[in-house]
């Protein structure tokens, strides 16, 4: 196998100024991708360089190819810009990572509007937008890979910071639905969760893991879904310390619910026999509507 299996590839990846967004756009820029790294002007120096900048300035040091953006992702004008660079310049673009994304914890009852709309609107529609921008481009080239960074939080909840679990579930819906529209034309989506300490992280990372969970541990398992040799198509993706575990969807058996007035104690134990059942992983949701209404028509 080739050390540089990306070599011609062209790749977005965004919030790549830091954290693992640096580390993605470091290794992809490793294995012969060229790179759009987005990142937005939060903190310049005194040259006015932004961390998006040095970046850029690692790959091309490593013999790479990269080229800065400095682009808001929740404006629909940067996922426009980001893809035209990409392509006036290298002529293509084949892979998407979607990284960029804040936390701004609060307890659910103290969250505010504005709070809500920040987060959602980097976290769930800055993903959107930029992965639209990409799918349309690679479903004209019949050829893809997009991976959508989101969060265990998304998956199983975390108390303090629920603007960002609900913000991280919508991308993990949002990339299996990716996934089943792009498959049509050669586009191939998967979600990955990792465990990283990062700026974002550190403070509430277990320290005994802090160490061993790196950017950089996660880096080689985005790299490899986003290789267009890659075959996989929505899976969700748990990563962390150099290991992986997938996760899924699940629907639990199906029962009926008996005749006449259904009283707490009773559907207590209907959800007990339910989750005694067979488990069920779907593609999407119509297939479990059609999974339901079979076991019960």
């Amino acid at each position: 196998m080739s050390a540089r299996p990306l070599d011609g590839q062209v790749a977005i990846v965004t919030g790549g100024g830091k954290g693992l967004g640096r580390a993605f756009a470091l290794d992809l820029a490793a294995r012969g991708a060229a790179v759009v790294v987005n990142n937005r002007n939060r903190v310049v120096d005194a040259d006015g360089r932004s961390a998006a900048d040095y970046v850029v300035d690692e790959i091309e040091a490593a013999g790479g190819t990269a080229v800065a953006d400095y682009g808001a992702v929740e404006e629909p004008e940067t996922a426009t810009r980001l893809v035209e660079t990409a392509v006036s310049r290298w002529g293509r673009l084949d892979i998407c990572v979607t990284s960029a994304g804040i936390s701004s914890p609060q307890m659910f009852h103290s969250t505010t509007p504005e709070n809500l709309a920040q987060v959602l609107g980097v976290n769930v529609t800055g993903t959107a937008l930029v992965a639209a921008a990409a799918l349309k481009v690679m479903r004209e080239a019949r050829s893809g890979r997009i991976l959508l960074v989101a969060s265990t939080a998304g998956l199983h909840g975390e108390p303090t910071v629920s603007a960002y679990a609900a913000s991280k579930g919508a991308v993990i819906a949002l990339g299996r639905t990716v996934a089943v529209e792009g498959a049509r034309r050669g586009v191939l989506t998967n979600v990955l969760l990792p465990y990283a300490t990062t700026q974002m992280t550190e403070a509430g990372m277990d320290p005994r893991y802090a160490e061993v969970m790196t950017s950089e541990s996660v880096a080689p398992i985005a790299s490899a879904l986003v290789d267009p040799r890659s075959t996989l198509n929505g899976q969700v993706v748990v990563a962390g310390a150099a290991g992986i575990r997938v996760a899924d969807s699940v629907e639990h058996g199906t029962v009926r619910i008996p005749d006449g007035p259904l009283d707490p104690e009773t559907l207590a134990a209907l959800v007990d026999e339910s989750r005694a059942g067979e488990q069920h992983t779907y593609p999407e949701a119509q297939a479990a509507f059609q999974g339901f209404a079979a076991d019960l028509v």
